[in-house]
């Protein structure tokens, strides 16, 4: 398994991998960086082509987007799934997606590619996540919400049931959001209230 970013993301990620029983990790970077641990960095293909399955393991959205698709035709992708969630089995995780210990996923809930649903989060049924979004620590999703591609779901967020919250947003660390998010906007408060839209990139 190649593990491509040696960040603190990274540390977590490599842990999560070692509690599926997996011990034949690599971490790759495009950066000179030293050991994780007793895991050597590499530079990105220094060896040619891998096939080894990958895991995205960068915490900014966007750039895990734009390196998720610099590499999709040349590797396949996997998810790492900690041994400690509680992942109903009618719930579907798209390729390249991180479940953290502690998470609680509910019945025909969907998560997309490469998103990372950190610390016991809990996301109850028939939720949907967009691509490249992050649900932070032990933030919590009522039923029925969903979350557009690449948002930023803060730590200690909470979404009551059935709000939908657009694509490349900010949810900040302990809003409460009661009602929709636009597309690109930051919203923080509790209630939550936008401060700012922000420009498409």
């Amino acid at each position: 398994m190649i593990v491509y970013g040696a960040s603190g993301h990274g540390k977590v990620i490599i842990e999560i991998l070692e509690s599926m029983g997996i011990t034949e990790i690599e971490v790759w970077d495009d950066a000179e960086k030293p050991p994780l641990w007793h895991y050597e960095v590499q530079q990105p293909f220094s060896r040619g082509a891998s096939s080894d399955q990958f895991v995205v393991s960068i915490g900014v959205n966007r750039i895990r987007k734009k390196v998720a698709e610099r590499i999709a035709d040349r590797v396949s992708f996997a998810t790492a799934i900690h041994k400690e969630t509680c992942l109903s089995k009618r719930a579907a995780i798209g390729e390249g997606t991180v479940v953290m210990a502690g998470v609680s996923i509910n019945a025909d809930t969907k998560v997309g590619k490469h998103c990372i649903i950190n610390t016991s989060a809990s996301i109850d049924h028939d939720c949907v996540i967009g691509d490249y979004a992050h649900v932070s620590p032990n933030a919590t999703l009522s039923g029925d919400v969903q979350i557009g591609e690449g948002t930023h779901f803060g730590a200690g967020a909470v979404a009551i049931q059935g709000v939908r919250i657009g694509k490349w947003c900010t949810i900040g660390a302990g809003t409460v959001v009661i009602k929709d998010i636009p597309d690109y906007a930051t919203a923080v408060g509790s209630p939550a209230r936008i401060i700012k839209i922000n420009e498409p990139k």
